[in-house]
């Protein structure tokens, strides 16, 4: 329970990550040119996509550590 708080920001970021490259044109720069990161699209997707992913490879270490050491 003491984690609930790191979990839902997790699951945030990474619903934000898997989001934005469907909510910005990636044809288009005028979309993402103001955002953070920008004006350059791999900067963009950088900025929003990588965290997700961070919190995603963590929340999986996180899960697989503790079924492995419940069941040991």
């Amino acid at each position: 329970m003491r984690y609930l708080p790191l979990w839902i920001i997790g699951i945030y970021v990474i619903v934000r990550a898997a989001a934005e490259p469907f909510v910005i044109d990636v044809t288009d720069p005028a979309t993402y040119r103001h955002d953070w990161g920008g004006p350059h699209l791999l900067g963009v997707l950088g900025v929003h996509c990588v965290p997700g992913i961070v919190a995603a490879a963590l929340m999986v270490r996180f899960v697989l550590r503790h079924r492995r050491s419940v069941t040991q």
